[in-house]
């Protein structure tokens, strides 16, 4: 039996970026909120020490454990989905602070063609540009609409860049300069300018300098170390929700943080959610916490396997297309190329995780698509993250895969190669979706969210563009021998790739083709909201946070102002029942 809990104002479902932000906001204008983090809680001083490739990097030591909770995956309707034993292509993480914990910092702001990406690209090439099983649509919103959201994430986390030439246009620049330059990046911007192409330094959260954020917090000046993505930061310098948003709804007294708390259920009724059912990891105790507002802040997959698995809006149908949630899952394309140099060296082991130059001239709708089989495009950036020793083997593709020249190769290539990397945007398919599984359950006894996902000749299309444009860069960078990525035939779960996932509860502005509106809340239930990049109807060509960032200052600005108004109404009922 679930112990029922005295009811709150607000309940987030996660506490990560968006569940920061959200009791952040929410806290500060004097509402009770309650953070419910599955993972354990942790802070600057948990990741101490932290310079442990094997634990963190190779064992996915901030990672989910795939033993408790998993997915299913399959590339087509008609297989049967298997679980996936160990985490692979993507790492959903678990604790307090989320993917903002072990994230590389990259900060983006999706481009004005992506939220209007469906009627621009109708109005340029004409509605069968991609045909029929590709489900693409407008997000509801317009970027003058988001950018001012865009900037408040900015601001809180402090990010550090430049103005980017070929991007979203901007109305105040970065809160702080762009971080340090290098050999290899002055490299690449010789190179792509000599190309005709905007380079530019790319937007971090790993901050050019100690900076204080409008709320008081500090973030101090990244050190430059190289452990990045998929570890802590022991110097509070990668801008995070444990050094930004949480402490500042902390500082509140309207807070409370519960770590080790799995939210297993929505509860509803009468078409209003009464607030969420969870279960004390450690004790196994049931409990029951009544909210006015519910918001769904985990990450992606889990915003959408609590409403299929609590019954809230329509499951998505392949078939006819119908229903919304699990609809328009979208992955990323993580095309590029490998240049290989016989007579130099670089110093590729240093660096930090948004350490790098890009150019925008292939993203989104900057170049013409009209003699091209797909639409959009994606950044093309090279980075200095630091090249830890363990997952770091390039060899050209012609090098046995062990043996006296495959070492020879290793340790001859270790500092004499240099990639270019794009980030491909995805595009919806009718047959790439969310559901759950009915044949695999969790330790809880509850449904594992199974995934449909393959490749399609858009991604294919794209991926090959872009990997060419990526060689043509190396070779301007003077590299000996370039090698090209190749899609595989299919999508595999296994190799890692990405961990930009997006939607699955995604927004708009009709009922019938979107889950959430503009403020990230339900159509179907007035005081739930949903805030994450769940909510893209496509994944773009740049890393989601910056966008998932806005939203959640939207959402937040809209929840305060719902709830201000429904405590109006029932007071308003409550003067007419005494009159």
């Amino acid at each position: 039996m679930a112990k029922k809990l005295d009811k709150v104002d607000a309940v987030t479902v996660g506490v990560g970026w968006t569940g920061g932000i959200i009791a952040a906001e929410l806290a500060k204008e004097g509402l009770n909120v309650v953070g419910l983090e599955r993972g354990g809680d942790r802070s600057t001083e948990d990741f101490q020490m932290i310079h442990d490739e094997y634990r963190y990097a190779v064992r996915y030591g901030l990672m989910q454990d795939t033993s408790k909770e998993t997915i299913t995956f399959r590339n087509k309707p008609d297989e049967r989905a298997l679980p996936m034993r160990r985490l692979g292509s993507f790492l959903p993480g678990e604790g307090v602070g989320g993917a903002g914990d072990h994230w590389n910092g990259h900060t983006w702001r999706f481009l004005p063609y992506d939220l209007e990406i469906k009627s621009q690209t109708d109005k340029k090439y004409g509605k069968d540009k991609l045909g029929e099983d590709y489900t693409i649509q407008d997000w509801g919103i317009t970027y003058d609409e988001l950018e001012p959201y865009f900037y408040k994430f900015e601001q809180t986390a402090g990010i550090s860049g430049e103005e980017n030439p070929m991007g979203a246009p901007r109305k105040h620049d970065y809160p702080t300069g762009p971080m340090k330059s290098s050999p290899i990046l002055y490299r690449f911007k010789k190179a792509t300018k000599n190309m005709k192409l905007h380079p530019f330094q790319l937007p971090s959260a790993n901050l050019s300098e100690q900076y204080e954020n409008p709320d008081g917090e500090t973030i101090n000046a990244c050190q430059y170390c190289g452990f990045c993505e998929r570890f802590g930061c022991e110097y509070g310098a990668k801008s995070s929700p444990n050094i930004t948003v949480i402490p500042t709804a902390k500082k509140t007294g309207n807070f409370e943080l519960r770590a080790d708390s799995n939210v297993v259920e929505v509860l509803h009724e009468g078409g209003r959610a009464t607030g969420v059912r969870y279960v004390d990891v450690k004790t196994g105790e049931e409990f029951v916490q009544p909210a006015d507002v519910v918001i769904l802040t985990s990450y992606v997959l889990n915003n959408t396997r609590l409403l299929l698995q609590s019954k809230l809006g329509k499951p998505y149908d392949p078939k006819t297309k119908e229903g919304v949630i699990g609809k328009n899952y979208c992955y990323q394309i993580t095309a590029g190329a490998t240049g290989f140099f016989e007579d130099e060296k670089f110093n590729s082991f240093m660096g930090a995780g948004s350490l790098g130059a890009t150019v925008d001239d292939y993203n989104g709708d900057n170049f013409d698509h009209k003699d091209l089989d797909f639409i959009h495009g994606g950044s093309l950036s090279i980075t200095q993250t630091g090249q830890r020793p363990i997952e770091n083997n390039p060899v050209p593709k012609d090098t046995p895969k062990w043996g006296k020249d495959f070492k020879e190769k290793s340790l001859h290539y270790f500092n004499r190669s240099l990639s270019v990397g794009a980030q491909g945007a995805s595009m919806p398919h009718r047959n790439n979706y969310l559901s759950l599984d009915e044949n695999y359950k969790d330790a809880y006894g509850n449904p594992l969210l199974k995934l449909t996902y393959d490749f399609t000749d858009q991604d294919r299309n794209l991926h090959k563009y872009l990997s060419e444009q990526a060689a043509d860069i190396l070779k301007e960078m003077g590299a000996d021998k370039v090698e090209a990525k190749e899609i595989s035939e299919h999508y595999d779960i296994v190799p890692y790739q990405s961990t930009h996932n997006t939607g699955g509860v995604i927004m708009g502005d009709d009922p019938e083709t979107s889950a959430v509106n503009n403020y990230s809340q339900m159509w179907d239930v007035d005081n739930l909201f949903v805030i994450g990049a769940s909510a893209f109807a496509h994944n773009g060509g740049y890393n989601p946070t910056g966008t998932v960032g806005a939203l959640a200052y939207r959402a937040a600005e809209g929840i305060i102002k719902f709830m201000d108004e429904d405590k109006q109404l029932v007071k308003a009922n409550k003067d007419r029942q005494l009159v």
